[in-house]
């Protein structure tokens, strides 16, 4: 049977935190949808979604409820999360952190990146949705800061990536490079040439790794897998817009203190 769930050696050696990457096995949902669809912005049916992520809460050892996601806006903004909110009362963040037991704090994605963080002695954890524009602006280090605020220290903490869209499959015109070189000239190192003139390759997976570096984590690891490139196994928004269809799923990425 497909793995539900992928998980970092970096964590998953913490016994007092729990993660997953989840992939789009072993859920309820049909067609585009198939199966593991944690998207509550998603066209899938809502008692489906419902369904699948109570499925990945019991895999995180939380009752459903307290799976929480933010309303994703490709921000800075991040949440200290304290106790569980509703779809409907969620913050609009990309970054949620937490040190409350019991709690799994997530984001959710289809091709960007989503990092897990942990400070195990200090008791936080955290989740950044580290899409292009969110990484280029701060995201990661604005996860950082907000767990340090909450008692962790940049040198104790691990991050992982999970899976994201790889160079080979990531496309950008020439607006998009031109906003990485202008926030610096070194972020020319994550773009190789493209079929098409005027375009180039962008490695984000390269790029946020290298802001976790330069934010100072202690250690840092990338699971390698690319979503567009394996429909078998992951979403990708990138794919299913290339394939014109109507709408996608999406991944759930979380990780929780153990109560």
């Amino acid at each position: 049977m497909s793995a539900m769930m992928l998980q970092s050696p970096l964590i998953a050696v913490h016994k007092r935190i729990r993660h997953g990457f989840f992939t789009r096995h072993r859920g309820v949902s049909e067609g585009i949808y198939g199966s593991l669809n944690g998207g509550l912005g998603s066209s899938d049916a809502p008692d489906r979604v419902q369904e699948n992520r109570a499925r990945m809460a019991g895999m995180l050892g939380v009752p459903p409820t307290h799976l929480v996601t933010g309303y994703q806006i490709h921000s800075t903004a991040v949440a200290v999360v304290d106790a569980p909110w509703t779809p409907e009362t969620a913050p609009r963040v990309d970054g949620v952190v937490t040190r409350v037991p019991g709690l799994a704090v997530g984001v959710t994605t289809a091709d960007c990146g989503p990092v897990l963080f942990a400070d195990a002695d200090a008791g936080v954890v955290g989740a950044a949705h580290a899409g292009w524009k969110g990484a280029l602006d701060g995201i990661i280090e604005a996860t950082v800061t907000a767990m340090e605020r909450l008692g962790a220290a940049r040198v104790r903490m691990v991050a992982a990536l999970g899976p994201t869209i790889r160079q080979p499959r990531y496309e950008v015109g020439p607006e998009f490079v031109g906003r990485f070189l202008e926030a610096d000239d070194g972020n020319r190192r994550f773009f190789a040439p493209s079929a098409r003139q005027d375009h180039a390759m962008f490695d984000l997976p390269g790029y946020i790794m290298e802001r976790l570096m330069r934010a100072n984590v202690g250690r840092i690891a990338d699971l390698g897998h690319c979503t567009y490139a394996d429909p078998a196994q992951f979403f990708s928004f990138r794919r299913a817009t290339h394939r014109a269809e109507p709408d996608y799923g999406r991944h759930v990425n979380a990780i929780a203190l153990v109560e």
